[in-house]
C-alpha cells in the first residue's frame, strides 16, 4: 500500500469517527447484489454459509443481495474475500452501463490484479479503509491520495508523476469532498479522457459514527 500526502496526525480529542459507506444509488446497490449473488451461487453456497464466512448476519445478506442495503466498504471488502473475486473485478461489473446483458456466472472468474486507486484527503477515514482492505486480504495493491489535482497527476503521468509510466488503476474510490479540486470535478476530468473514462468509478458516502474514548 501506498499512502501520498497522509502526514496529519488523528486529532486524539475527535469525538466521531468517518467511515466510507457506498452511495445511496438504488441502481448502484441493485446491481451490488446481482453480482454478490451471481458469486456466491457460483461457488454453491447458502446465505447462510456466505454470511457466517464474511462475518455478517443473513438478513443484512439478504439485503444486500435484494439491493436494499447501503453498504460500508468494510462490508464489500470482506464479501469480495470471502466470494474469491478482486474487489476491482467485482466492481466492473457493479458499474458497467446499465444497458450491459445480464451477468452470466462464468464471467465473474477473477481476472488481472490492479491497483486501486482511493482520493481521501481524511487521514483516519483512509487508514480505516487500508486497515479493511488489509484484513479481508485483498489481492490489489490500495494508493491513497488526498487530492483531486494529485491523482489526476498520478492518473495521467503529470506533475511529480512525470517520470513515470502511466498507470491504470483497476478502480477508483472516490470522496466528493475533497479540498481544492471538488471531487465532482476530478471525476468528470476523469470521464472526460479517453484513457481514463472507462475505469470504474465508485462514490462513497461519508459517514460518522460515535467513538468512545
Amino acid at each position: 500500500m501506498e499512502i501520498v500526502g497522509l502526514t496529519d496526525k488523528p486529532n486524539k480529542n475527535q469525538v466521531t469517527i468517518r467511515h466510507h459507506v457506498l452511495s445511496a444509488d438504488a441502481d448502484l446497490q441493485t446491481r451490488l447484489g446481482a453480482v454478490v449473488r451471481a458469486c456466491r451461487h457460483r461457488l454453491g453456497i447458502t446465505q447462510e454459509e456466505l454470511a457466517w464466512r464474511a462475518g455478517i448476519h443473513r438478513t443484512y445478506l439478504a439485503d444486500i443481495e435484494r439491493g436494499k442495503r447501503n453498504v460500508t466498504l468494510r462490508t464489500v471488502a470482506n464479501l469480495s474475500m470471502t466470494l474469491q473475486i478482486t474487489i476491482g473485478h467485482l466492481f466492473a461489473h457493479v458499474t458497467a452501463p446499465p444497458e450491459t446483458a445480464p451477468l452470466v456466472v462464468s464471467e465473474l472468474v477473477p481476472n488481472e490484479v490492479r491497483d486501486i486507486l482511493l482520493v481521501e484527503h481524511h487521514v483516519v477515514a483512509a487508514a480505516e479503509t487500508a486497515r479493511a482492505f488489509k484484513r479481508a486480504r485483498l489481492a490489489n495493491p490500495l494508493k491513497i491520495i488526498r487530492h483531486g489535482e494529485a491523482a489526476l497527476n498520478y492518473l495521467f503521468g503529470t506533475g511529480r508523476y512525470a517520470r513515470r509510466k502511466q498507470v491504470r488503476p483497476q478502480l477508483i474510490l472516490l470522496v466528493l469532498d475533497l479540498p481544492g479540486m471538488s471531487g465532482s470535478e476530478f471525476l468528470r476530468r476523469v470521464k472526460a479522457d479517453e484513457r481514463t473514462r472507462d475505469i470504474p468509478v465508485v462514490i462513497l458516502k461519508v459517514s460518522h459514527r460515535p467513538h468512545h474514548h
